[in-house]
């Protein structure tokens, strides 16, 4: 049944890209093609909580900071900032002689419209959290903007460096309103041509771009392509120059390929294992302490992911600003079995395993820590959710006492490169789901007064003491079991150039070019 499957599966790519070709879809040399394995639904990066998407975002708009490919801050439409001394007051210099696709002038009162655009609550946008700690913003002259928080909040120019905080033409949210998601008019390298929403989203080089020089193609196409033996296949005919994500275990064969450069890179994104806290017995820390000792997390990284992870170091991956660096649990079923025993569970237990992801590498997850807890005697029936499932059942469930998640295999990515964004949506008890991500349930006072604290220091010294208070509570707790840190790994054609997958997983193609 296996190979009659992956027959089927070659067929349907090879009947894929036979039908790319017919339909004319190849662009010219002067343009690049980017199969993606999702399909962005909006382009409007104030609302979505999807980094696929706002990787796509990206190529028409721009924020007055962005990321590097390390996650540091660069200055794009800002080019300097002060800060008063108490936190509260950001005064930002814009760039001149900016325009937007439609040539309107980029100005403080464009990054005003913007900013208080996401945080009327009545457009309910899904990046509002992200932006709740402003007060006022204030156009002070054309190329002056101040803003004045409500009370400190560090992780500030982070969070404008992240994908959503992009400026919007005034001109064209005035004309498009809510369907300024079809209809993107930023300041960005390439100006939107069309999106056909199965096939791909195009555009074409901006020529009014503030960057000289840039950017160095024609034009670009982002092409969804879900199945990911397809995506492998275009590489190969020429369909695509670019290709993210690949699956793990087409590395090998791909690497083989003259015309081909597969990348592996570091990422920022870890996998978990997470609790139902309210629900027995995982409101047992034995248990969940047992749970971690029953996964053998060496053999997950080379079972699942062909080798292309490793061990999670903590619940805070290096790479992230006031990661603790910790020893994952080791490996020991009898350890497991003593701890379920003076939990009370000497035979174990039944229970469900969900997982927040239906791709294959998800279903290889859940079903090695399946055989890997039945051995100390837990069974469990698992599922992997489809994006519908998951946003009723888990992301948007009204109420926590009655949430039916039990285990939950999910990953989380800070994309704005700092602690806070690492630990505050999953563990502190603001957090709980539906307002954010904490579907443990999970509440420490411990955990809660060091993420609140830090998030108001401005002391380097004194946040990086309590993200160190905080993420050893969570040690001490564990809500959650950390699992693996995964690599990225993508595949380009050596005629292409400029395009790289950031550590969280987005897609920076500031530089792209062809030969």
């Amino acid at each position: 049944m296996k190979k009659t499957i992956h027959s089927r599966r070659i067929a349907s790519s090879l009947l894929a890209l036979a039908a790319l070709a017919a339909s004319g879809s190849v662009l010219a040399a002067g343009n690049a093609i980017l199969a993606i394995g999702q399909q962005p639904e909006t382009l409007d990066p104030y609302n979505t909580n999807t980094t696929m998407t706002t990787a796509v975002t990206k190529t028409f708009y721009e924020g007055l900071f962005q990321f590097d490919k390390d996650l540091k801050v660069r200055n794009v439409l800002a080019e300097s900032y002060d800060v008063s001394k108490d936190g509260l007051v950001y005064t930002f210099k814009l760039r001149a002689g900016v325009k937007f696709h439609d040539g309107t002038e980029f100005n403080a009162a464009a990054v005003k419209t913007n900013l208080d655009r996401v945080m009327n609550p009545e457009n309910r946008l899904l990046r509002a959290t992200q932006f709740n700690r402003i007060a006022k913003v204030e156009a002070v002259n054309p190329l002056s903007l101040r803003i004045t928080l409500k009370e400190p909040f560090g992780p500030f120019i982070n969070s404008l460096a992240h994908a959503s905080a992009a400026i919007i033409s005034p001109a064209a949210l005035q004309k498009w309103g809510k369907d300024i998601a079809f209809h993107p008019v930023g300041t960005g390298p390439f100006e939107f041509v069309e999106w056909k929403q199965t096939e791909a989203i195009v555009g074409k080089k901006f020529d009014g771009y503030w960057k000289k020089g840039y950017p160095k193609v024609d034009g670009v196409s982002w092409k969804p392509v879900l199945e990911n033996n397809t995506r492998a296949a275009m590489l190969q005919t020429g369909e695509a120059d670019f290709a993210y994500p690949l699956p793990y275990e087409q590395a090998a064969i791909l690497k083989k390929v003259d015309k081909i450069e597969v990348v592996t890179t570091p990422s920022i994104i870890v996998r978990f294992l997470s609790f139902n806290m309210l629900q027995k017995p995982f409101d047992n820390p034995k248990v969940r302490e047992a749970i971690g000792y029953a996964v053998n997390k060496e053999a997950l990284a080379k079972v699942a992911f062909s080798g292309f992870a490793f061990p999670a170091q903590g619940f805070v991956p290096q790479g992230i600003q006031y990661a603790v660096k910790m020893d994952p649990i080791p490996y020991n079923p009898q350890k497991a079995r003593d701890l379920l025993k003076e939990a009370g569970y000497p035979n174990g237990f039944e229970t469900t395993l969900w997982s927040a992801y239906n791709n294959t590498t998800s279903q290889k997850v859940i079903q090695f820590v399946q055989q890997q807890l039945a051995q100390v005697g837990i069974k469990m029936q698992v599922q992997a959710l489809e994006p519908g499932q998951r946003a009723e059942q888990v992301d948007s469930w009204p109420d926590p006492k009655t949430a039916k998640v039990r285990l939950y295999y999910t990953g989380w990515s800070s994309s704005t490169g700092e602690a806070d964004w690492a630990l505050r949506p999953l563990f502190a008890t603001e957090a709980w789901a539906p307002k954010l991500n904490n579907m443990s349930f999970y509440s420490s006072p411990v955990t809660d007064g060091a993420i609140a604290k830090a998030l108001v220091s401005v002391d380097d010294a004194e946040k990086a003491e309590l993200y160190k208070t905080a993420q050893e509570q969570l040690a001490k707790d564990l809500p959650r079991i950390p699992l693996v840190t995964e690599q990225n790994l993508s595949a380009h054609s050596k005629r292409l150039s400029g395009v790289f997958v950031m550590p969280d997983g987005n897609i920076n193609s500031d530089e792209i070019a062809t030969q």
